[in-house]
């Protein structure tokens, strides 16, 4: 068998063998394999596709390039969720210690931002002294103990995944559905959690930009699981608006912490961690309807058991859970820029994308793997779609450590606000759920 060969399939567009797929894997990981090769034959998958077998058969040998975690007998009660990533998406922060004071153990295993999108390990990292850096023995342990731990993906887990991905991102081949797949699926079940929810985001903060490809990619990661003996329920989700007002890393695990304290009932983020959780509580048989989920859910935030979960966690991890109560504790910002508006009216929308570039320029993102961020900035919307503004208004704030990186992201921001006349019709944040 050739590396040649499978290329020159491929990009003839005719279906690769399982046994070709697990070649081609096994030659990346031992480094048989040039990266020029390896490029060929994403680029020839990005022209040309993958069957449904296809990428099942990709993502189990993504899944058997490196080990597996075992949870034993906590299996097939624990959740886990992921989202493919979107701008101010906290709502990992705000479910797991919900599920986790539910009584469903939380084994999740996260990644840093890059690009425009923000990671659940930075936000999580702006607590002082909070790491992720969690072994996977430290990643079972805590699950046992305390029923929730969330720690950074490692290099033993779907090594092929991570070769992959470097070579993805530097070859514009990122945005195709089968590696997408593949990529995410096989993480997933490496981690060894037993129910898996996807958070599928479609929009103009997210990779996929219309809700019809957002469900092309959710049934084809639901699709890959069933034919790999993993039930996954995907979720499709908007993202044409930053979720909730904060947009950066503290500023977003302070507004998690306001819901976890009960002191955010409405908006975007109350309404989309109340529905996963009744995802999750409904997928692990907890509950059979959803009302009565629900109202579990609201009295865990109301008895305080959810915030108390999270600052179990935060201990548990090495942080400093006088956050919680104090959030001078977070880095502080030099720069408070309230910007008004100029105009009076109803938001219309705010594109996502420019508020992440915005808050990126700012120092909360990051270029390339690697790259310091300033956990301290950040930008909160203080209006948002379908609310009324008055001209001289606080439109939005931000947070900044640098007054030129703030007069750019001012730019940016500006730019995302439309207005109009008449209150715009309220979208819901759930497009569609799609279950195996």
């Amino acid at each position: 068998m050739r590396i040649v060969d499978i290329i020159d399939k491929k990009k003839k567009g005719m279906e690769l063998t399982k046994e070709e797929i697990d070649y081609f894997i096994s030659s990346l990981v031992n480094r048989s394999m040039p990266d020029y090769q390896a490029s060929a034959w994403l680029m020839a998958v990005w022209f040309k596709g993958m069957t449904e077998d296809e990428t099942a058969c990709l993502t189990e040998a993504m899944i058997n390039s490196g080990e597996r975690i075992d949870f034993g007998e906590l299996t097939n009660r624990i959740v886990d969720k992921h989202s493919t990533g979107g701008v101010g998406d906290k709502v990992t922060i705000t479910l797991i210690p919900l599920l986790a004071a539910a009584g469903i153990p939380i084994a999740k295993l996260s990644g840093k931002g890059l690009g425009h999108t923000g990671g659940t390990i930075d936000k999580l990292e702006s607590i002082p002294g909070f790491s992720c850096a969690l072994t996977t023995e430290d990643l079972k342990k805590q699950v046992k103990e305390i029923g929730v731990a969330i720690g950074q993906q490692t290099g033993n887990l779907t090594p092929a995944d991570g070769m992959l991905y470097a070579l993805r991102d530097v070859t514009a081949t990122v945005d195709s559905l089968p590696l997408i797949c593949s990529s995410v699926v096989s993480k997933k079940i490496a981690a060894g959690a037993g129910n898996i929810i996807l958070d599928v985001k479609y929009g103009s903060g997210a990779f996929m930009k219309t809700p019809q490809d957002a469900i092309k990619l959710a049934e084809l990661m639901v699709n890959t699981g069933k034919k790999l003996s993993k039930p996954i329920t995907a979720v499709v989700t908007s993202m044409e608006e930053p979720l909730g007002r904060a947009v950066g890393n503290s500023i977003e695990v302070i507004e998690s912490i306001d819901f976890l304290k009960g002191n955010i009932v409405t908006g975007d983020i109350a309404e989309l961690t109340y529905d996963f959780a009744k995802v999750a509580l409904m997928l692990t048989g907890r509950f059979l309807d959803e009302q009565t989920a629900e109202d579990y859910v609201k009295e865990l935030i109301h008895s305080g058991k959810a915030i108390d979960k999270f600052k179990e966690l935060i201990i548990a991890q090495g942080g400093n859970p006088e956050v919680i109560e104090d959030y001078n504790k977070f880095d502080q910002p030099q720069f408070t820029i309230e910007v008004k508006s100029k105009t009076s009216g109803y938001v219309k929308k705010i594109d996502a994308y420019k508020v992440a570039y915005g808050c990126k320029l700012l120092g909360a993102g990051r270029e390339k793997k690697g790259d310091p961020i300033d956990y301290g900035v950040g930008v909160f919307l203080n209006k948002k779609t379908g609310e009324f503004v008055n001209s001289g208004e606080t439109l939005y704030t931000i947070y900044a450590n640098d007054s030129t990186k703030a007069d750019l992201c001012k730019e940016y921001c500006t730019q995302a606000y439309k207005f109009c006349e008449e209150k715009p019709e309220k979208l819901k944040p759930i497009y569609a759920i799609i279950k195996p």
